[in-house]
């Protein structure tokens, strides 16, 4: 990696270190170590480690929910099918090791209940959007969200292959 690393830099090493080793891993040291730098370039873009954290939670926060959003309305087929083969078939290392580290951080612990609720708003704007009333979307959006957090809390992915009878099966039983 070059000398000139911006918090951008950072932040994708931090992202990458997080999925992959967990919230431990989010260090100074450790991460210059990784990119082959020293440690003063970390604490040019950051004034210390919980700035860092904070900038790290908003990133998940910004690609976990808002760029699938986006891209989810961005596209001319359902919305609500494109959102759960996109979630569904996306890797999830990066949602367990936020959640795990949830567990022991108050400032993560409040980026995944921000987190929840907006993606919860959104299936329920999607339901809404199918004629269901507010109630009703409301309930039907609880249990699709616990069915995809049961989902990228439960080990390996389900293979590709059986995807698309999954999410048929999850449109169906919303639908029914």
């Amino acid at each position: 990696m070059p000398e000139q690393l911006s918090a951008d830099d950072w932040i994708k090493e931090g992202l990458k270190a997080l999925a992959k080793s967990g919230f431990t891993a989010l260090k100074a040291d450790r991460l210059a170590r990784a990119m082959g730098v020293s440690r003063g370039s970390f604490y040019w873009h950051f004034a210390d480690l919980g700035a860092f954290h904070a900038a790290i939670l908003k990133r998940w926060r910004e690609i976990a929910a808002e760029e699938i959003i986006a891209g989810v309305e961005a596209v001319s087929d359902e919305p609500l099918q494109a959102l759960l083969r996109r979630t569904f078939g996306a890797r999830l290392d990066l949602e367990r090791a936020v959640r795990n580290w949830a567990a022991f951080d108050p400032a993560a612990q409040a980026a995944v209940r921000a987190i929840d609720r907006r993606r919860l708003d959104y299936i329920e704007t999607l339901l809404g959007r199918r004629g269901f009333s507010a109630a009703n979307a409301q309930a039907r959006a609880q249990i699709l969200y616990w069915t995809f957090l049961g989902y990228a809390l439960s080990g390996p992915p389900v293979a590709a292959a059986r995807l698309p009878a999954l999410i048929d099966a999850l449109l169906h039983m919303v639908s029914a």
